[in-house]
């Protein structure tokens, strides 16, 4: 009985010795597999990584806003007349407002 030769054996015995190791060849397809394919793959988890940074900075700069609002409120409920009186232009009776306003360059 003779041997039934394969016709790609020439082939692949041209191939580097890992490239013939099925471990390897499984390893690395699994690899690219999450890489490049996989819903919860590489790629995806640093694309997410970077929109959670981006919206911890931006939580950052709201929580400071929302500070400088607070503050400002409070000012307004200590000076209601100095608030009335820069931004409304309020005066009492008698008196004569003058506005100045800064030309900038």
């Amino acid at each position: 009985m003779a041997k039934i030769s394969n016709p790609l054996q020439p082939l692949l015995e041209q191939l580097p010795a890992p490239l013939r190791n099925k471990y390897f060849v499984t390893l690395a397809l699994f690899l690219g597999w999450m890489v490049f394919f996989d819903n919860h793959g590489v790629l995806t988890q640093i694309k997410l990584q970077r929109t959670v940074n981006k919206m911890h900075r931006d939580k950052a700069i709201y929580e400071e806003k929302i500070e400088e609002a607070k503050q400002e409120r409070l000012d307004l409920e200590v000076n209601k007349e100095k608030f009335a009186r820069e931004q409304y232009y309020m005066k009492k009776q008698g008196e004569d407002v003058f506005i100045i306003e800064e030309i900038e360059d």
